[in-house]
Formats: structure tokens, sequence, C-alpha cells
């Protein structure tokens, strides 16, 4: 709710952004009032895209302009290798890295009891479905390597372990308790030449 003063409102709204404090907001609120005319409108402009343009891919749950998404899509991408992560912005460092060309599989989170997130609430059943024509014979399992994406790990590859696919972790390379979206590519694409063997 306003409360008249255009500053504050916007110094409030920006505040809602993840890692942005008062100062910050405030910071950025001031730099946009100095910027060229054009850059307010243009910005609104793209942000507002964000919420008419931008569709969930159908097949592997990433975020973009376009269902399916253009990696799904892609005939020179290898099906037979799905490699499953938390969030749309891991797929993009991975995509950095240069290292990997098979598929995605985003879930939308992790398991966390304490906030409340459990399987059911993950991008699971579509990724089962990937799995029943015998196309697909690895799974990576790349969650982030905290206690959140360990659970979640562990419970994929228990309820993986009968399909008869291999299921491999991410092996080190990535800093225990750092997130995917911010690792630095070569440390993404060792860890995705050494990842190990779960299961299958």
């Amino acid at each position: 709710m306003s409360d008249g003063d255009p500053i504050k409102d916007a110094v409030k709204q920006l505040r809602r952004l993840p890692g942005i404090g008062e100062k910050s907001a405030t910071r950025l609120v001031y730099w946009l009032l100095r910027a060229p005319p054009e850059t307010i409108p243009n910005i609104s402009e793209a942000l507002g895209r964000l919420v008419t343009e931008v569709r969930t891919c159908a097949v592997c749950g990433n975020l973009g302009a376009v269902d399916p998404c253009p990696i799904c899509a892609d005939p020179r991408r290898d099906p037979a290798m799905i490699c499953v992560v938390e969030h749309p912005q891991d797929v993009m460092a991975f995509e950095r890295s240069n290292e990997f060309r098979g598929r995605y599989h985003v879930l939308h989170g992790a398991i966390s009891p304490l906030d409340g997130v459990g399987p059911g609430d993950l991008n699971l059943r579509p990724l089962l479905g990937r799995l029943r024509d015998g196309t697909v014979k690895e799974v990576i399992v790349a969650t982030d390597p905290d206690v959140e994406g360990d659970a979640t790990a562990l419970y994929l590859v228990r309820l993986l372990q009968d399909v008869g696919i291999t299921v491999s972790r991410l092996a080190h390379g990535i800093s225990v308790g750092t997130e995917i979206e911010y690792a630095d590519a070569v440390s993404l694409g060792r860890a995705l030449l050494n990842r190990q063997r779960i299961s299958g």
C-alpha cells in the first residue's frame, strides 16, 4: 500500500528482492532517478514481460519464452542423459560450463521439512514419466551440496533404484554449502566430468 511518497514506495518494493536491504534499495532508487528517462520504463516493460511471456517447459520444467524450451527441442542434445537440478538458474549455470550435452529436469526446489517442502511439492512426477520409454540411461543428480540438496539426492536415489538406469551425483568440484547458481564454470565442469555413480 502506498504511503504517498514515491521514493519511499520504490525503496519498499525493491527491498522485497532477495539480497536487497534498505541501503541497497535506496541506492538503486536514486540511481534510477539519475538514469536516462527511458531507463525506468524499459525496466518496467521487461519485468512486465516476465508475467505475460515466461512459460514453464512441459517437458523439463525450465522457464523460458517458449514451450518446449530450446534445450528440450534441440535434437543435438543427448536424450539418454538427464541432469536433475533444483532451480531454473542452475540450468543456466551448467550451460555456461559448456560441459553438458544432455537434457535437464528442474525440480523447482529441494526437500526441506523445516520449510514444509516435501517430495510432493517438487516436480518429480514428470521426471518419472520421462524415464518410462527406456531412452534415458543416466540421471545425474545435481542438487545443491547442502542439507536440503543431499536429502533430495537421497530421496531421488531411492525413488529411481528400481528403474534400471544409472544414477550419479556430482563429484567434488563444488564446495560444500555453495549453491550451484553461484558456482564458477570450471568447478561445475569438473563436477560433471567427475560425477560418481550412486546406483544402477
